[in-house]
């Protein structure tokens, strides 16, 4: 009989073990959620494509322009985003038993955080919001404890419990106890993979432009509370993504530690920089822009300096943000390459973008190679990257100005079809054009 329960103690532990695999050093993907995909609950099939892709333009104007307008606060923990989701979406679950979340993923965040309960003011949410007191794992942050002391300033209860607020570039805020808890996310392999003690925001007074689909966010910025520097020893300090076309149907793909290495034939790599009054953002160096044959030299007077490394860098690197913004001066130039090279006579401009034209049979063999020459990568960039369709048989340049104040954005559109990866060790960004449909 004892051995019988000993081998019934054994076949339990290896079920449990192959259901639900522990982070390791062996790496994991998840879905990476397009907000207008059909797996995403903003999916509206009453909604056009074209109606779709005038939307996101217009989340990426504003996400654009609050990129650039907010400044640390003594205070706070800021962000300069607008609190309107950005483009992907990752499931996540929280607490033990895990409670099932969706959350906005953004590279342009730090702090993971979603709304709980007792919700003093809370956004309308589809889903019952977490209650810490039904999990098992759930613990609050104390004042003295590293993750606490990372924030830029801390605010204490009469518990010495640790208190987080992030206020992002539109005064959309959220307000709540620092915690830790267990993560859970899905893995394409199918087995869910747990990481505890995850440092995030329980957030109980949470307003704003936040919508009902989402429960908050998933950091993947660069900052020190980011989900990808807690995880950085487990996951080797590596993740990358691969983001399909929309209007393809198919699920983009994010993946962490080994599953995240981009290596082989085509692979270019260029170092990424914080600044030194922020450092969320990934940074890149931009030497210049090709339009087919012509080079252009990039001049921005919008530059991040890091101190530490001595490096300079030019744009950012975003999943959030659509299309992709250049200096203004700079753009025109650029633009007056693509439409000399492309000869057809532009049409009116639509969807908030400068140049169109009307989708001709051969208009695609006439669009040049754009090619963006960061320090040590070269990303050449075809019509898929730099044409979107935004009308019945009408394309449009996805590539816009944007004033110098605002600086530069590599946006996710001209990151499609490649994979993508961050290596936060060797701080470099990894570039190997792929077909994201089949990653």
């Amino acid at each position: 009989m004892e051995s019988l329960k000993t081998l019934f103690l054994f076949i339990t532990l290896n079920i449990l073990s192959s259901s639900c695999m522990q982070a390791n050093s062996h790496g994991f993907s998840t879905s990476f959620i397009h907000r207008d995909s059909m797996f995403s609950p903003y999916f509206d099939s009453s909604k056009t494509y074209y109606q779709n892709i005038h939307n996101s333009i217009r989340r990426a104007l504003d996400r654009s322009t609050h990129f650039f307008t907010t400044k640390l606060a003594s205070s706070t923990i800021q962000s300069p985003l607008t609190a309107e989701p950005a483009e992907y979406l990752m499931k996540i679950s929280v607490g033990t038993p895990p409670v099932d979340l969706l959350a906005v993923a953004d590279t342009g965040s730090d702090l993971t955080w979603t709304q709980c309960q007792p919700c003093i003011e809370c956004y309308p949410q589809d889903t019952p919001f977490f209650n810490p007191q039904k999990s098992s794992t759930y613990a609050n942050q104390a004042c003295e404890s590293d993750a606490c002391q990372s924030l830029s300033s801390t605010s204490c209860d009469n518990n010495g419990n640790c208190n987080y607020e992030v206020t992002y570039g539109d005064q959309s805020f959220s307000k709540g106890n620092l915690a830790s808890e267990s993560f859970t996310f899905e893995s394409t392999s199918g087995n869910p993979v747990v990481l505890p003690n995850i440092s995030f925001g329980c957030g109980h007074l949470n307003a704003g432009k936040f919508d009902k689909f989402t429960t908050g966010i998933v950091g993947l910025g660069n900052g020190e509370l980011s989900i990808v520097n807690q995880l950085s020893d487990t996951i080797n300090g590596k993740f990358s993504y691969c983001l399909a076309p929309v209007n393809k149907n198919v699920s983009s793909k994010i993946s962490f530690g080994s599953d995240a290495v981009v290596s082989g034939p085509g692979v270019q790599s260029t170092p990424f920089y914080t600044n030194d009054q922020q450092d969320t953002f990934y940074n890149l160096n931009l030497e210049s822009v090709s339009v087919g044959n012509a080079n252009i030299k990039f001049e921005s007077k919008k530059k991040y300096s890091n101190k530490a490394s001595g490096g300079e860098s030019n744009i950012i690197i975003d999943s959030g943000t659509t299309v992709t913004f250049l200096p203004t001066d700079f753009y025109q130039k650029f633009q007056d390459e693509f439409t000399s090279a492309i000869s057809s006579k532009p049409t009116e401009p639509q969807g908030g973008l400068n140049v169109c034209y009307k989708n001709e049979e051969g208009l695609e063999d006439k669009v040049p190679t754009v090619t963006f020459h960061f320090s040590g990568a070269d990303v050449d960039l075809s019509a898929v990257n730099t044409l979107l369709e935004v009308a019945e048989d009408v394309v449009c340049l996805s590539i816009l100005p944007a004033s110098d104040d605002l600086g530069a954005i590599f946006g996710n559109l001209q990151q499609m079809n490649y994979l993508i990866g961050y290596d936060l060790d060797s701080k470099t960004v990894s570039f190997k054009k792929s077909d994201c449909t089949n990653v």
